[in-house]
């Protein structure tokens, strides 16, 4: 589809890969090539999944912006300033993946990169002036690490280990290459991260380490459902293992300890957990010596459990796995990670490890034109922990979260994108995350006309959510009340009409969607439970979708449409108590309420129009005064199941907000959020902390913040 892409053209590059190894899983290959000292260059760069540049050794950036199947995003850097010895070194270590995930798409490997200086080409992949190594240092064979990303980090060194990315005179074989293919390059048209350097506060506790086999190792789907289906490498083919080897390690009680980070000695068979002070997203770098062959582990997480740090704690191998024989070594990690607190393990030999830091992954804090300006120390650190939140989350497309997934994930998009705005004044990324839904032709694996619940990224089990689709048209429709950019809509108008195409058979008696297939989402409560066979907050959603695109596209049809749903299910599923009942089942023929109600589909109704306070006043009182964070302490309705952070605690704040309760808008951010700004310095997924602690939409609480006149912008 054309969707006004702006596109780019290298000058000279191709695109390349190690030959005959462009469908090999997790392959890394660095490209390198030198500058002299003195040259203004700038490289630009695009690849199948992601690489890490740097000058020298030196860490420069991760990239590049993810985009649509067949299209790629192309990543500009000024490298000039980095230029700082009589010969450069500059490295684009490329990790090419080949295997279906939510974090990237499954596609041939292939880097395409030029330097230049003005118009002058200095060098280009395909052409001349790169050298490709293959990155031996990092193991092929290891489990996921995650059912939502591709494989965990593990390494292997050797003395000379990366050399070829510091070492100019480096002298070692070079791979060899072959041009393939790649699709459509276009620009990045988003702001690049700025790269922080994040360091630790401090060792807090120390401890030592024995081993022994246990009966099983911890085991998700992500390690043994791979199949055909699921890609990856069999439990039986790896070579390395590093959640196997997690497991066999027992942990000593630790002692508390108050040490400085700058340089932790490590004595084999020991441990030592570091704090960040808060959650940070970021690639990991550090430099090691190994006074033998070991093995160093650093596991994390974003939090502590009773005193124990669990990297699998979110269905992750949140494990950094560095075999290395003696010797001293720098590392930086392929990929970006999440937390609060890690764990240095050293196993068989005595490590030293400098400078361990994190180059902050996020949003740069010099596009935020926004500050707090509120005198309330715990709604400043609620705006300090969604700030982080966002910026973690909205790097190149809006994520979910930047640890379990780094996925796109639509209706978490929808409060992503207000916040945006509120920082920034625009909405670049919004912009590129919708786009990239509309550039392919088609979706594989998933119905035509429907949209992927979360993109880009492959879901070759089938498995959409149909209530995601919806929230895209509804998130088209503020777009253009933001932006005023009318040629996004348009380009979208053919795939809104084809998703409506794909749910006109699903339309019973009364209009009402029924038996909709596969994940059938309201949100994370007793709610999900609730979605079939007609499920009311469904169809209260598709009201809004339907009317958004009859304002959008001036379609008076579809405006009648989403009036005669919306009056449907005020006549079904209305009850004698004042609240709405989730969902009705086919008895005999006939639809038949469930009895069961939530807390969420209450706010559904007010949020889709289908109620208002105005019209259902008592329920609209009772939501305001009965319900909220304190509810159940209240021992309040209890027939009516609770809600949880995504999105029924999201879309009652957003009430609280459109209907002007502002008092009851400050006392419920303060009751719903401050406990996870003191915790990990970021917002969560869910109420408790047994999921995400640092979840894009959960950044929402800015844009009430705003309304509230709490902050400014400059």
């Amino acid at each position: 589809m054309n969707a006004n892409i702006h596109a780019y053209s290298f000058k000279a590059a191709l695109p390349v890969w190690e030959k005959g190894e462009n469908k090999t899983m997790n392959r890394t290959v660095s490209f390198c090539a030198d500058l002299p000292a003195g040259t203004s260059a700038k490289l630009a760069a695009a690849a199948s999944c992601s690489f890490v540049l740097s000058v020298n050794g030196e860490f420069v950036a991760h990239g590049p912006a993810r985009c649509a199947h067949g299209f790629f995003r192309v990543d500009e850097y000024d490298l000039t300033p980095y230029l700082t010895r009589p010969q450069n070194r500059v490295a684009v270590r490329t990790v090419g993946y080949n295997v279906n995930a939510f974090s990237y798409v499954d596609q041939p490997s292939f880097l395409c990169a030029e330097l230049t200086d003005g118009d002058t080409v200095l060098a280009a992949t395909g052409v001349s002036g790169f050298t490709a190594y293959r990155v031996d240092e990092r193991v092929v064979k290891t489990q996921r690490y995650s059912f939502q990303r591709p494989m965990a980090e593990g390494y292997d060194l050797a003395p000379g280990a990366f050399a070829f990315e510091t070492d100019p005179a480096y002298a070692g074989p070079a791979a060899a290459t072959e041009v393939v293919p790649a699709g459509t390059f276009i620009c990045r048209d988003m702001p690049y991260s700025d790269n922080e350097v994040i360091r630790p506060l401090g060792v807090f506790e120390r401890g030592t380490v024995t081993y022994s086999d246990k009966p099983r190792y911890y085991d998700s789907r992500e390690i043994s459902g791979i199949s055909g289906i699921f890609k990856g490498y069999l439990p039986e083919e790896l070579d390395c293992a590093s959640h196997v080897e997690i497991g066999r390690i027992d942990y000593a009680p630790a002692s508390p300890v108050s040490e400085s980070a700058d340089v932790i000695a490590l004595p084999a068979d020991s441990y030592a957990d570091l704090d960040l002070g808060r959650n940070w997203s970021g690639v990991y770098a550090l430099e090691l010596e190994a006074d033998g062959d070991g093995v160093l582990y650093i596991t994390f997480d974003e939090v502590m459990h009773h005193g124990t740090l669990n990297p699998f704690r979110m269905g992750t191998s949140n494990i950094i796995r560095i075999k290395a024989q003696k010797g001293a070594y720098r590392l930086i990690t392929a990929e970006p990670y999440v937390m609060r607190y890690a764990r240095l393990t050293a196993g068989g030999c005595g490590f030293v490890v400098r400078d361990l830091r994190l180059y902050h992954i996020a949003f740069p804090a010099t596009e935020i034109n926004a500050r707090f300006t509120g005198d309330d120390p715990v709604l400043k650190d609620i705006y300090d922990a969604a700030v982080e939140t966002f910026r973690a989350n909205c790097v190149d497309i809006y994520m979910d979260c930047p640890s379990r997934e780094r996925a796109g994930w639509l209706c978490d998009s929808f409060f992503t994108s207000r916040v945006e705005k509120v920082l920034t004044g625009k909405s670049a990324v919004e912009r590129a995350f919708l786009q990239n839904f509309l550039l392919p032709a088609s979706f594989n694996f998933i119905p035509e006309g429907m949209l992927p619940m979360c993109y880009p990224s492959d879901h070759n089990d089938g498995v959409f959510i149909p209530n995601w689709a919806m929230w895209y048209g509804v998130e088209l429709g503020e777009y253009l009340t933001r932006t005023g950019d009318r040629s996004l809509i348009d380009d979208a108008k053919a795939r809104m009409y084809a998703l409506c195409g794909y749910f006109k058979p699903f339309e019973n008696e009364y209009g009402l969607l029924e038996k909709l297939q596969s994940w059938v989402f309201i949100e994370w409560s007793k709610s999900n439970e609730l979605v079939q066979e007609v499920s009311f907050g469904s169809n209260m959603l598709y009201a809004k979708m339907l009317d958004t695109f009859g304002r959008l596209y001036g379609d008076q049809e579809l405006l009648d449409k989403a009036a005669a749903i919306r009056k449907a299910i005020n006549d079904l599923s209305l009850t004698d108590s004042g609240f709405y009942c989730d969902n009705a089942n086919r008895v005999d023929g006939k639809l038949v309420l469930s009895g069961e109600r939530t807390e969420s589909l209450q706010y559904y109704a007010f949020f889709c129009g289908v109620a208002t306070p105005e019209t259902h006043p008592w329920l609209w009182d009772t939501l305001v005064h009965d319900f909220g964070y304190d509810r159940q302490e209240k021992g309040l309705f209890p027939e009516i199941w609770p809600a949880n952070a995504f999105i029924g605690n999201y879309l009652r704040l957003d009430l609280l907000d459109r209907f002007g309760e502002t008092d009851a808008l400050r006392d419920n951010i303060r009751g719903y959020f401050k406990y996870m700004a003191d915790k990990t310095g970021t917002l969560w997924e869910n109420v408790g902390d047994y999921a995400s602690c640092n979840h894009g939409f959960a950044s929402h609480v800015l844009y009430w913040m705003d309304h509230l006149g709490l902050i400014a912008h400059d």
